[in-house]
Protein backbone atom coordinates (compact mmCIF):
# COMPACT_ATOMS: atom_id res chain seq x y z
CA UNK A 1 0.00 0.00 0.00
CA UNK A 2 3.23 2.16 -0.14
CA UNK A 3 1.51 2.85 -3.50
CA UNK A 4 -1.32 4.72 -2.53
CA UNK A 5 -2.17 8.00 -1.12
CA UNK A 6 -5.36 8.38 1.06
CA UNK A 7 -7.34 11.72 1.53
CA UNK A 8 -9.58 11.85 4.25
CA UNK A 9 -12.69 14.36 2.89
CA UNK A 10 -14.68 16.24 5.78
CA UNK A 11 -17.24 17.11 3.43
CA UNK A 12 -19.99 15.44 5.34
CA UNK A 13 -23.15 17.44 5.79
CA UNK A 14 -23.72 18.37 9.10
CA UNK A 15 -27.32 20.10 9.50
CA UNK A 16 -29.00 17.27 10.73
CA UNK A 17 -26.80 17.28 13.60
CA UNK A 18 -25.56 21.05 14.08
CA UNK A 19 -27.71 21.30 17.67
CA UNK A 20 -25.19 18.80 19.04
CA UNK A 21 -21.75 20.00 17.10
CA UNK A 22 -22.44 23.73 17.55
CA UNK A 23 -18.99 24.87 16.25
CA UNK A 24 -17.60 21.57 16.25
CA UNK A 25 -17.41 19.22 13.21
CA UNK A 26 -18.29 15.76 13.23
CA UNK A 27 -15.11 14.40 12.65
CA UNK A 28 -13.97 15.34 16.44
CA UNK A 29 -17.32 14.38 18.14
CA UNK A 30 -16.19 11.69 21.04
CA UNK A 31 -17.43 8.29 20.48
CA UNK A 32 -16.97 4.95 22.66
CA UNK A 33 -15.77 7.41 25.69
CA UNK A 34 -11.94 8.26 24.86
CA UNK A 35 -12.45 8.17 20.77
CA UNK A 36 -12.96 10.92 18.20
CA UNK A 37 -14.84 10.25 14.98
CA UNK A 38 -11.35 10.74 13.27
CA UNK A 39 -9.77 7.93 14.79
CA UNK A 40 -11.25 5.08 12.83
CA UNK A 41 -10.41 6.30 9.49
CA UNK A 42 -6.83 7.16 10.38
CA UNK A 43 -6.95 4.24 12.01
CA UNK A 44 -7.58 2.08 8.89
CA UNK A 45 -5.72 4.16 6.55
CA UNK A 46 -2.67 3.55 8.34
CA UNK A 47 -3.19 -0.19 9.64
CA UNK A 48 -3.45 -0.74 5.59
CA UNK A 49 0.17 0.46 4.87
CA UNK A 50 -0.93 3.62 3.59
CA UNK A 51 1.73 6.11 5.07
CA UNK A 52 1.08 9.73 3.13
CA UNK A 53 -2.58 11.10 4.43
CA UNK A 54 -4.13 14.19 3.98
CA UNK A 55 -6.61 15.60 5.54
CA UNK A 56 -9.39 18.45 3.86
CA UNK A 57 -11.37 19.99 6.20
CA UNK A 58 -12.57 23.27 7.34
CA UNK A 59 -10.99 26.13 9.28
CA UNK A 60 -13.21 25.83 12.68
CA UNK A 61 -11.00 22.52 13.36
CA UNK A 62 -9.38 23.43 16.43
CA UNK A 63 -10.50 21.00 18.39
CA UNK A 64 -9.51 18.26 15.24
CA UNK A 65 -6.04 19.62 14.88
CA UNK A 66 -5.80 19.49 18.76
CA UNK A 67 -6.65 16.04 19.01
CA UNK A 68 -4.70 14.94 16.16
CA UNK A 69 -1.66 16.58 16.95
CA UNK A 70 1.45 15.62 14.80
CA UNK A 71 0.18 12.29 14.04
CA UNK A 72 1.92 10.44 16.15
CA UNK A 73 -0.64 7.99 17.74
CA UNK A 74 -1.16 6.68 14.06
CA UNK A 75 2.28 6.96 13.45
CA UNK A 76 2.18 9.08 11.18
CA UNK A 77 5.02 11.34 12.29
CA UNK A 78 7.60 11.41 9.98
CA UNK A 79 9.60 13.27 7.79
CA UNK A 80 9.06 11.67 4.23
CA UNK A 81 5.15 11.29 3.99
CA UNK A 82 3.07 11.25 7.21
CA UNK A 83 -0.31 13.47 8.11
CA UNK A 84 -0.83 16.95 6.35
CA UNK A 85 -3.99 18.86 7.24
CA UNK A 86 -5.41 21.29 4.87
CA UNK A 87 -8.02 23.57 6.94
CA UNK A 88 -7.00 26.91 5.35
CA UNK A 89 -8.74 27.24 2.74
CA UNK A 90 -12.22 29.67 1.90
CA UNK A 91 -13.56 27.07 0.49
CA UNK A 92 -15.92 24.80 2.89
CA UNK A 93 -15.54 20.93 1.41
CA UNK A 94 -19.66 20.38 2.60
CA UNK A 95 -20.40 22.51 -0.52
CA UNK A 96 -16.96 22.93 -2.60
CA UNK A 97 -14.39 20.43 -2.30
CA UNK A 98 -13.02 21.09 -5.85
CA UNK A 99 -10.99 24.29 -5.15
CA UNK A 100 -9.55 23.12 -2.00
CA UNK A 101 -8.08 20.20 -4.31
CA UNK A 102 -7.27 22.06 -6.68
CA UNK A 103 -5.30 24.77 -4.32
CA UNK A 104 -3.28 21.80 -2.87
CA UNK A 105 -2.89 19.86 -5.85
CA UNK A 106 0.97 19.45 -5.14
CA UNK A 107 0.51 17.64 -2.02
CA UNK A 108 -1.17 14.82 -3.91
CA UNK A 109 1.06 15.57 -7.16
CA UNK A 110 4.13 15.40 -5.51
CA UNK A 111 3.64 12.31 -3.25
CA UNK A 112 4.63 10.25 -6.25
CA UNK A 113 1.54 7.69 -5.46
CA UNK A 114 0.08 5.80 -8.08
CA UNK A 115 -3.19 5.39 -6.54
CA UNK A 116 -5.34 6.96 -3.96
CA UNK A 117 -8.25 6.68 -1.47
CA UNK A 118 -10.77 8.82 -0.75
CA UNK A 119 -12.99 8.85 2.32
CA UNK A 120 -15.21 10.16 4.75
CA UNK A 121 -14.75 9.73 8.76
CA UNK A 122 -18.70 9.43 9.66
CA UNK A 123 -18.31 6.04 8.19
CA UNK A 124 -17.60 3.82 11.07
CA UNK A 125 -16.54 0.22 10.50
CA UNK A 126 -13.22 -1.44 10.97
CA UNK A 127 -11.37 -2.06 7.05
CA UNK A 128 -8.33 -3.06 5.61
CA UNK A 129 -8.11 -1.55 2.21
CA UNK A 130 -5.51 -3.71 0.78
CA UNK A 131 -8.19 -6.50 -0.55
CA UNK A 132 -10.33 -3.59 -2.57
CA UNK A 133 -6.87 -2.36 -3.69
CA UNK A 134 -5.96 -5.25 -5.03
CA UNK A 135 -9.21 -6.07 -6.81
CA UNK A 136 -9.56 -2.11 -8.50
CA UNK A 137 -6.14 -3.35 -9.65
CA UNK A 138 -6.59 -6.22 -11.46
CA UNK A 139 -10.17 -4.75 -12.62
CA UNK A 140 -10.55 -2.39 -15.96
CA UNK A 141 -12.32 -0.20 -14.00
CA UNK A 142 -11.26 3.85 -14.09
CA UNK A 143 -12.94 4.04 -10.54
CA UNK A 144 -14.25 1.42 -7.60
CA UNK A 145 -16.24 2.35 -5.18
CA UNK A 146 -17.02 0.84 -1.46
CA UNK A 147 -20.12 -0.27 -0.59
CA UNK A 148 -22.49 -2.33 2.45
CA UNK A 149 -25.10 -4.11 1.24
CA UNK A 150 -28.17 -3.83 4.03
CA UNK A 151 -31.61 -4.56 4.87
CA UNK A 152 -32.43 -2.07 7.22
CA UNK A 153 -31.75 1.56 4.84
CA UNK A 154 -33.57 3.36 7.58
CA UNK A 155 -30.48 3.38 9.84
CA UNK A 156 -28.46 5.15 7.22
CA UNK A 157 -31.02 8.60 6.22
CA UNK A 158 -29.28 10.57 4.26
CA UNK A 159 -27.08 8.50 2.64
CA UNK A 160 -26.58 7.26 -0.53
CA UNK A 161 -27.37 4.00 -2.52
CA UNK A 162 -25.45 2.35 -5.26
CA UNK A 163 -27.54 0.84 -8.68
CA UNK A 164 -25.59 -1.90 -9.79
CA UNK A 165 -25.82 -3.85 -12.83
CA UNK A 166 -25.07 -7.38 -13.34
CA UNK A 167 -21.04 -6.83 -14.13
CA UNK A 168 -20.71 -5.37 -10.38
CA UNK A 169 -20.71 -1.92 -12.39
CA UNK A 170 -22.30 1.45 -10.55
CA UNK A 171 -25.42 2.18 -13.15
CA UNK A 172 -26.71 5.29 -10.72
CA UNK A 173 -26.20 6.76 -7.72
CA UNK A 174 -29.12 7.50 -5.28
CA UNK A 175 -30.33 9.18 -2.57
CA UNK A 176 -32.08 6.84 -0.11
CA UNK A 177 -35.48 7.66 0.80
CA UNK A 178 -37.92 6.71 3.19
CA UNK A 179 -39.28 3.04 0.95
CA UNK A 180 -36.28 1.59 0.48
CA UNK A 181 -35.43 -1.58 2.97
CA UNK A 182 -32.97 -3.56 1.50
CA UNK A 183 -29.71 -1.09 -0.13
CA UNK A 184 -26.02 -1.19 -1.21
CA UNK A 185 -25.08 2.05 0.83
CA UNK A 186 -22.19 4.29 -0.83
CA UNK A 187 -19.80 4.51 1.97
CA UNK A 188 -18.40 6.93 0.24
CA UNK A 189 -14.73 5.64 0.05
CA UNK A 190 -13.56 5.88 -3.80
CA UNK A 191 -10.44 4.60 -5.20
CA UNK A 192 -8.32 5.59 -8.56
CA UNK A 193 -5.62 6.22 -10.04
CA UNK A 194 -4.13 9.41 -8.58
CA UNK A 195 -3.51 10.62 -12.26
CA UNK A 196 -7.57 10.22 -12.97
CA UNK A 197 -8.50 12.05 -9.67
CA UNK A 198 -6.04 14.78 -10.81
CA UNK A 199 -7.57 14.76 -14.11
CA UNK A 200 -11.59 14.95 -12.52
CA UNK A 201 -10.39 18.36 -10.65
CA UNK A 202 -8.77 19.66 -13.70
CA UNK A 203 -11.88 18.88 -15.81
CA UNK A 204 -14.28 20.16 -12.58
CA UNK A 205 -12.50 23.46 -12.66
CA UNK A 206 -12.20 24.30 -16.64
CA UNK A 207 -15.74 23.58 -17.25
CA UNK A 208 -17.33 24.65 -13.86
CA UNK A 209 -19.82 22.30 -13.90
CA UNK A 210 -18.58 20.81 -10.52
CA UNK A 211 -17.81 21.99 -7.18
CA UNK A 212 -17.53 18.26 -5.49
CA UNK A 213 -15.75 15.40 -6.84
CA UNK A 214 -18.44 13.04 -5.30
CA UNK A 215 -20.85 14.72 -8.10
CA UNK A 216 -18.43 14.55 -10.96
CA UNK A 217 -18.31 10.56 -10.22
CA UNK A 218 -22.35 10.76 -9.76
CA UNK A 219 -22.80 12.70 -13.25
CA UNK A 220 -20.53 10.60 -15.13
CA UNK A 221 -21.16 7.11 -14.59
CA UNK A 222 -21.86 7.21 -18.56
CA UNK A 223 -18.47 7.68 -19.34
CA UNK A 224 -16.17 6.24 -16.11
CA UNK A 225 -16.14 2.65 -16.09
CA UNK A 226 -16.92 2.40 -12.36
CA UNK A 227 -16.82 -0.87 -9.85
CA UNK A 228 -17.51 -2.24 -7.09
CA UNK A 229 -15.95 -3.52 -3.59
CA UNK A 230 -18.69 -4.81 -1.15
CA UNK A 231 -17.33 -4.66 2.61
CA UNK A 232 -19.33 -7.53 4.92
CA UNK A 233 -18.60 -6.33 8.11
CA UNK A 234 -19.96 -3.82 10.59
CA UNK A 235 -21.33 0.03 9.07
CA UNK A 236 -23.05 2.77 11.02
CA UNK A 237 -23.29 6.50 9.39
CA UNK A 238 -23.04 9.85 11.98
CA UNK A 239 -25.12 12.09 10.02
CA UNK A 240 -27.71 12.80 12.34
CA UNK A 241 -28.31 12.97 16.65
CA UNK A 242 -29.76 9.62 16.42
CA UNK A 243 -27.66 8.00 14.26
CA UNK A 244 -24.45 9.11 16.69
CA UNK A 245 -26.95 8.12 19.48
CA UNK A 246 -27.66 5.05 18.05
CA UNK A 247 -23.91 4.42 17.01
CA UNK A 248 -22.61 4.81 20.44
CA UNK A 249 -25.26 2.20 22.00
CA UNK A 250 -24.03 -0.43 19.10
CA UNK A 251 -21.09 -0.47 20.83
CA UNK A 252 -22.27 -1.70 24.35
CA UNK A 253 -23.03 -4.86 21.72
CA UNK A 254 -19.83 -7.11 22.47
CA UNK A 255 -19.79 -8.78 19.05
CA UNK A 256 -19.80 -5.14 17.47
CA UNK A 257 -17.38 -3.54 19.96
CA UNK A 258 -14.92 -6.81 19.47
CA UNK A 259 -15.05 -6.22 15.76
CA UNK A 260 -14.67 -2.49 15.68
CA UNK A 261 -11.60 -2.55 18.26
CA UNK A 262 -10.64 -5.93 19.31
CA UNK A 263 -9.87 -7.55 15.51
CA UNK A 264 -6.33 -7.63 13.93
CA UNK A 265 -6.42 -3.88 13.31
CA UNK A 266 -6.84 -1.75 16.21
CA UNK A 267 -8.19 1.98 16.26
CA UNK A 268 -5.83 4.09 17.62
CA UNK A 269 -6.54 7.45 19.56
CA UNK A 270 -4.61 10.04 21.16
CA UNK A 271 -3.39 9.31 25.00
CA UNK A 272 -3.97 11.28 27.92
CA UNK A 273 -2.11 11.18 30.80
CA UNK A 274 -5.08 10.23 33.30
CA UNK A 275 -5.93 8.19 36.79
CA UNK A 276 -7.84 4.60 35.80
CA UNK A 277 -11.70 5.02 36.82
CA UNK A 278 -12.71 4.84 40.52
CA UNK A 279 -15.34 3.04 41.53
CA UNK A 280 -16.82 3.54 44.67
CA UNK A 281 -18.21 1.02 46.63
CA UNK A 282 -21.74 2.02 46.59
CA UNK A 283 -21.72 2.51 42.67
CA UNK A 284 -23.59 -0.15 40.44
CA UNK A 285 -22.36 -0.54 36.90
CA UNK A 286 -24.20 -2.39 33.93
CA UNK A 287 -23.09 -2.96 30.37
CA UNK A 288 -21.61 0.53 30.16
CA UNK A 289 -17.94 1.80 28.66
CA UNK A 290 -16.09 4.67 30.85
CA UNK A 291 -13.38 6.24 29.63
CA UNK A 292 -10.14 6.91 32.72
CA UNK A 293 -10.18 9.84 34.59
CA UNK A 294 -14.04 9.51 36.31
CA UNK A 295 -15.22 8.95 39.06
CA UNK A 296 -18.45 6.86 39.74
CA UNK A 297 -20.52 6.48 43.28
CA UNK A 298 -23.83 6.12 41.58
CA UNK A 299 -25.55 3.85 39.27
CA UNK A 300 -24.93 3.07 35.31
CA UNK A 301 -26.89 1.07 33.15
CA UNK A 302 -26.09 0.76 29.25
CA UNK A 303 -23.87 3.98 29.40
CA UNK A 304 -21.15 5.49 28.09
CA UNK A 305 -19.67 8.00 29.70
CA UNK A 306 -16.03 10.39 28.44
CA UNK A 307 -13.08 10.89 30.14
CA UNK A 308 -13.18 12.61 33.62
CA UNK A 309 -16.79 12.38 34.33
CA UNK A 310 -18.22 12.58 38.17
CA UNK A 311 -21.18 10.39 39.07
CA UNK A 312 -22.32 11.48 42.45
CA UNK A 313 -23.67 9.01 44.80
CA UNK A 314 -27.66 8.00 44.37
CA UNK A 315 -27.35 8.99 40.65
CA UNK A 316 -29.22 7.08 38.09
CA UNK A 317 -28.12 7.19 34.76
CA UNK A 318 -29.72 5.00 31.64
CA UNK A 319 -29.37 3.90 27.91
CA UNK A 320 -27.59 7.74 27.80
CA UNK A 321 -24.21 9.49 26.49
CA UNK A 322 -22.28 11.50 28.96
CA UNK A 323 -19.17 13.18 27.05
CA UNK A 324 -16.49 14.87 28.79
CA UNK A 325 -15.86 16.44 32.07
CA UNK A 326 -19.59 16.20 33.21
CA UNK A 327 -20.56 16.40 36.37
CA UNK A 328 -23.95 14.64 37.52
CA UNK A 329 -24.85 15.76 41.35
CA UNK A 330 -26.44 13.31 44.06
CA UNK A 331 -29.49 11.51 43.21
CA UNK A 332 -30.08 13.12 39.82
CA UNK A 333 -32.17 10.75 37.44
CA UNK A 334 -30.66 10.54 33.33
CA UNK A 335 -32.97 8.09 30.58
CA UNK A 336 -32.22 8.32 27.25
CA UNK A 337 -30.38 11.21 27.02
CA UNK A 338 -27.20 12.57 25.15
CA UNK A 339 -25.48 15.25 27.91
CA UNK A 340 -22.78 17.32 26.63
CA UNK A 341 -19.27 18.80 27.18
CA UNK A 342 -18.85 20.38 30.77
CA UNK A 343 -22.57 20.08 31.66
CA UNK A 344 -23.21 20.32 35.24
CA UNK A 345 -26.68 18.27 36.15
CA UNK A 346 -27.78 19.70 40.12
CA UNK A 347 -28.83 17.10 42.55
CA UNK A 348 -32.44 15.47 42.41
CA UNK A 349 -32.84 17.16 38.78
CA UNK A 350 -34.50 14.76 36.63
CA UNK A 351 -33.96 13.88 32.94
CA UNK A 352 -36.25 11.03 31.36
CA UNK A 353 -37.23 11.31 27.96
CA UNK A 354 -38.13 7.27 27.99
CA UNK A 355 -41.72 8.57 25.86
CA UNK A 356 -40.55 11.27 24.11
CA UNK A 357 -37.51 12.09 21.33
CA UNK A 358 -33.93 12.12 22.40
CA UNK A 359 -33.07 15.06 25.01
CA UNK A 360 -29.59 16.89 24.90
CA UNK A 361 -28.72 18.64 27.19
Amino acid sequence: MKECIGIINLDEKEGNISELICDNIISAMPIAGRYKIIDFILSNLTNSGIECIGIFTKKKSYSLLKHLSNGRPWDLHRKKDGLRVFNYSDYNPIYDDINSFIENIEFIKFSRKEYIIIAPSYMICNINYKEALEKHKKSSNDITIIYKGVNDSNRFSFCEKLIIDDNNRVKEIKNINNKDYKANINMEMYIMKTSIFINIVKESIMSGLYRKVKDYIKDNLNLLRVGTYEFKGYLTCINSISSYFNANKDLLDMNVNKELFYNNNPIFTKQKDEPPVFYSKKSNITNSIIANGSYIEGNLENCILGRKVIVKEGAIIKNSILMDNVIIHKNAIINNSIITHKTIIKENQIIDERNKNLQIV
